[in-house]
């Protein structure tokens, strides 16, 4: 299996290149050549396979002929000593909590797999990486998480100041040693532009062994199509007619996955990508003008996204043809009052605390449901965070507050680690010759 960029087709790389180099050096993002065959194998599928032999069974798929079985073995158990839970709501509606991991939130399937596969490869060597990655919140505690104490690797995590929840924060600031936090006085859109623009400089490039654990990086991306596999095997029984996932959506990774398992055989109907106010990506569904703008503030937070990366992955997943694209994938907006009323109106009707987030997806997915008059379908939601990283939002909106899981209890205690700079490369090139050695 050979990856190549979402610009420039003739370059090659193995997934280990890929792996390292994050970005493409035409700045595009790498993207599997081909697609895989995996049909057969999902129609085996059933409740009782287990989440790791998902993740085996693609893994082995992608990496062959570049890591042996015993590789594939090590990196999959390594990543994975959690997997997803799916609770069922009703017959039509079902939430794929994706929190149960080490940070509560779902970046950790990518953050964990793509440091396993890392140290794996660097095993042998006596290479260096430095992790460079822009956060809107919950990827930077993943990856903190996921990489902290890992050898031969330095962790660079950019977030922007103000705009992440207290928890979050205390949770990418508070481990150290090979974690660095870099407190931006921005926006996400400012952190995410600071990091592509050093992948492409030349001297900090030289200076630096940069990559990326954002999900512009390919192994960050790829290991997120599992859950959504793990999904179907889980739901096959109860399926009539149709499915569909509803992917709370913002830099568009997580959609981005699923449209992989798709792709590579996976039968779903469709996707419904779920924004708040930042909904450039439903915007282009209905008029076909993509048109990103700058990001909003809103109570979901990790979704305030105005210029999503991986939207050019999907472009290039549906050869830029958007009668294509918006065949399979259906957009909506929800508003931050419907975001604290389907907070409010879940914990009332089911007792169940949802974060900002998945709350998003929860009443985007009704209303297309309604909207639809799909009677024979399903619709799977993406539960993206413990609702305690959100504890702000979900009292606000119930009057009640989540118990807060050991890992986050935990961060809670500890104090804040991080560096202040300013929005520009100057900015980060400085600082970047300041703390990593």
């Amino acid at each position: 299996m050979k990856f190549i960029s979402t610009r420039n087709p003739a370059r090659r790389v193995t997934f280990e290149e890929a792996l390292f180099q994050g970005l493409a050096p035409d700045g595009g993002l790498y993207i599997p050549e081909e697609d895989l065959e995996l049909q057969t194998h999902f129609k085996a599928l059933d409740k009782d396979t287990s989440f790791y032999e998902i993740a085996a069974l693609v893994t082995a798929y992608l990496l062959k002929g570049e890591l042996d079985a015993k590789a594939v073995h090590r990196i999959v158990k390594n990543a994975f000593p959690f997997e997803p839970k799916l609770v069922m709501i009703d017959n039509q509606l079902s939430i794929l909590e994706l929190f149960h991991g080490p940070s509560c939130a779902f970046k950790d399937f990518g953050a964990s797999f793509l440091a396993a596969a890392m140290e794996e490869f660097l095993q042998h060597s006596d290479r260096k990486a430095v992790i460079l990655t822009a956060t809107s919140g919950d990827t930077g505690s993943a990856v903190a998480t996921a990489f902290y104490g890992k050898k031969n690797i330095d962790v660079v995590i950019l977030y922007p100041a103000g705009r992440v929840s207290p928890l979050q924060e205390k949770q990418l600031t508070t481990l150290g040693g090979n974690i660095t936090a870099l407190e931006v006085a921005g926006s996400f859109d400012d952190c995410q532009r600071m990091v592509k623009a050093a992948f492409v400089d030349p001297e900090l490039s030289k200076a630096f062994p940069l990559t990326s654990a954002n999900s512009i990086s390919l192994g960050r991306l790829i290991p997120q199509s599992f859950y959504y596999i793990w999904a179907f095997a889980q739901l096959k029984e109860h399926l009539k007619e149709e499915f569909f996932f509803c992917v709370p959506s913002g830099n568009f990774g997580n959609l981005t996955a699923g449209l992989y398992a798709w792709k590579w055989g996976l039968p779903v109907t469709g996707f419904v990508a779920a924004t708040n106010a930042n909904d450039v990506v439903p915007e282009y569904l209905e008029s076909g003008i993509f048109a990103p703008r700058p990001s909003q503030l809103t109570l979901s937070n990790a979704m305030d996204v105005g210029n999503p990366s991986n939207f050019e992955r999907m472009e290039s997943l549906f050869n830029k043809n958007w009668n294509l694209m918006r065949s399979l994938v259906f957009g909506d907006t929800v508003t931050d009052a419907e975001t604290l009323e389907t907070i409010r109106d879940v914990k009332a009707s089911h007792n169940l605390f949802l974060c900002p987030h998945t709350a998003v997806g929860y009443k985007a997915a009704r209303r297309f449901m309604e909207r639809e008059a799909r009677e024979n379908s399903h619709i799977c939601v993406l539960s993206t965070a413990h609702p305690a990283k959100f504890i702000e939002v979900v009292e606000r909106a119930t009057g009640a507050s989540p118990e807060l899981p050991p890992p986050l209890a935990a961060a809670a205690n500890k104090p804040k680690q991080s560096h202040r700079i300013g929005n520009t490369l100057a900015d980060l090139s400085k600082i970047l010759h300041q703390v990593i050695h």
